[in-house]
């Protein structure tokens, strides 16, 4: 027998269920005013941010989908992505060829990456997120020892622009002038002197559409029942484990393809730091949007694209208006992004106690009935 709840208890629930993202709304309605931005001026900057940084948010769906919570290991796809910009840099293709072929170069990697991160986050379950994010450290080291120690010695690299002046080891930035811009002015359309992207965007709804295709495949079906319980999945003969390290793979390829739409719109590489904070402010935008380490969909990633992102944008000149001090919107930012991934992990485990107990009462409840 389901306990009937009354409209207030519906409304706290309401309110309950969506606390981050109504905790965000309230941040930006503070901080719009005292920013002094146009409509205008927020409106542009909110779909820069839409184009620059979807795809990457999109890649963290799959491992969701698979009850393995929030992929940090997405790092490693970004670090692939952006192996391969290195490359067609120093070989000098540009325009949507050169995307294109760093996609291809980066491709391999995540998925070698991707399968050695699966095989690893198979050994640690229940604490895949703790996992995947000290995997990316680690591997942000091997990285870094092949970019800054391998590539010009042992890895040929003919551009002097790219090599550091010893003769070996990648500059800290590398300029991707080649392809900057080439997929967001591939299609442009100007609506109340806003350019909208069409090409970019596009490609995003592609990435959304195949996730809604993915999920009704049978491999989905089989990630979603993985996802509800291991045990029942490998009882109906699903293969848990190779399921659980394919949607790391898919993921890691696909953070892999993001991270180079991602610096195409930048159009500058930072090559020891870019890479560094993509899978904790991707988490911490999906989950502002409302996800969860259980749950999330689509709508998740734009609304928390929109939200976090207008609150990057607004805090800087809202700290400097208040009290004079820009800074104090950078430090509120980084402690937000920090702040939000450990709200939400909070609240997931408050909500999913509230519901055992629910379920519990209901449970009760039938029986007091059949008795």
């Amino acid at each position: 027998m389901k306990l009937q709840m009354t409209n207030t208890q519906k409304v706290l629930r309401f309110m309950a269920n969506n606390t981050v993202p109504i905790l965000f709304l309230v941040i930006c309605a503070f901080g719009i005013p005292l920013s002094g931005y146009s409509a205008n001026y927020l409106l542009s900057e909110i779909i820069i941010r839409i184009v620059r940084n979807s795809f990457l948010i999109v890649s963290l769906l799959i491992p969701i989908l698979a009850g393995m919570g929030l992929n940090f290991g997405m790092t490693l796809g970004a670090m692939a992505g952006q192996i391969g910009l290195i490359f067609i840099s120093d070989w000098g293709i540009v325009g949507i060829p050169g995307m294109l072929l760093a996609m291809i170069i980066s491709t391999p990697i995540s998925i070698l990456l991707g399968w050695w991160c699966g095989k690893i986050l198979n050994m640690a379950k229940g604490r895949e997120m703790v996992t995947s994010y000290i995997i990316g450290f680690f591997m942000n080291g091997i990285y870094q020892l092949i970019v800054l120690y391998g590539m010009g010695a042992v890895i040929p690299i003919r551009s002097n622009a790219l090599v550091l002046p010893r003769g070996y080891g990648i500059r800290n930035t590398v300029n991707l002038i080649g392809i900057r811009k080439s997929l967001d002015n591939l299609l442009t359309v100007r609506l109340f002197g806003i350019p909208i992207p069409l090409a970019t965007l596009a490609l995003i709804a592609l990435l959304c559409l195949f996730v809604l295709w993915f999920k009704k495949t049978k491999l989905g079906q089989d990630m979603r029942a993985v996802g509800q319980d291991m045990e029942v999945a490998r009882a109906a003969g699903i293969r848990v484990e190779h399921t659980r390290i394919i949607s790391i793979i898919i993921s890691t390829v696909f953070a892999g393809f993001g991270m180079i739409v991602y610096m195409q719109n930048i159009g500058t590489l930072n090559t020891y730091n870019s890479h560094m904070q993509i899978g904790m402010f991707s988490v911490a935008a999906l989950l502002v949007g409302g996800a969860t380490v259980a749950k999330a969909n689509i709508r998740n990633v734009f609304l928390g694209v929109i939200l976090f992102h207008l609150m990057f944008i607004v805090s800087p000149m809202a700290g400097k208006n208040l009290i004079g001090q820009a800074q104090l919107g950078e430090y509120f930012r980084v402690f937000v992004s920090y702040g939000v991934i450990t709200i939400s992990l909070v609240l997931y485990e408050v909500r999913k106690k509230r519901d055992e107990n629910i379920a519990g009462l209901e449970l009760a409840a039938d029986q007091g009935v059949q008795a």
